[in-house]
């Protein structure tokens, strides 16, 4: 089963992905909405997960093949769906092995291209706010759309930058 999940998955980034257009990849509706149909559902950690790797590859520069992602935080959902998220917006594959995926408290995800580094931590209001929600999933979504619009310093604390495109 996870061999399929998988085979799909990288079917889906190599196949699907290289068709659509540059917007595709920039925060859009089009592009949330692909997520979605990719992941299953919509939900905060894919959405957050999205929004990282899109600041990356704003920071950085998209680079599939070159950019690396560290993430650490707790490894079962709906945490662990925060590397959907990331996969899909920077294009690092678990199976090019250039994301990596590590039990953790909180929340962070480092980025290498190169010589440089991103690492953003998930704002303990964040993970307060998520912790307060109750289960009906309207509200899991609701939230999820709301982080999808929110400026990225409002999310995540930037702990390490270091560019030089």
């Amino acid at each position: 089963m996870r061999t399929k999940i998988l085979s799909l998955a990288l079917g889906f980034l190599f196949l699907y992905a290289p068709l659509q257009s540059k917007e595709k990849y920039e925060q859009s509706e089009a592009f949330l909405s692909d997520a979605v149909e990719f992941h299953g559902h919509l939900g905060p950690y894919l959405v957050l997960g999205l929004r990282a790797g899109l600041y990356a590859n704003q920071m950085l520069g998209k680079d599939p093949m070159e950019t690396e992602a560290f993430i650490k935080t707790k490894t079962t959902p709906p945490q662990s769906c925060f590397a959907d998220g990331v996969q899909l917006s920077t294009g690092c594959t678990f199976g090019k092995r250039n994301i990596s995926l590590e039990k953790g408290e909180g929340l962070l995800v480092t980025f290498k291209k190169n010589s440089q580094r991103l690492a953003l931590k998930l704002k303990e209001e964040i993970i307060n706010e998520m912790n307060s929600l109750p289960s009906e999933e309207k509200a899991w979504e609701d939230l999820a759309r709301d982080l999808y619009k929110r400026d990225i310093n409002e999310i995540f604390e930037i702990v390490q930058k270091t560019t030089e495109k």
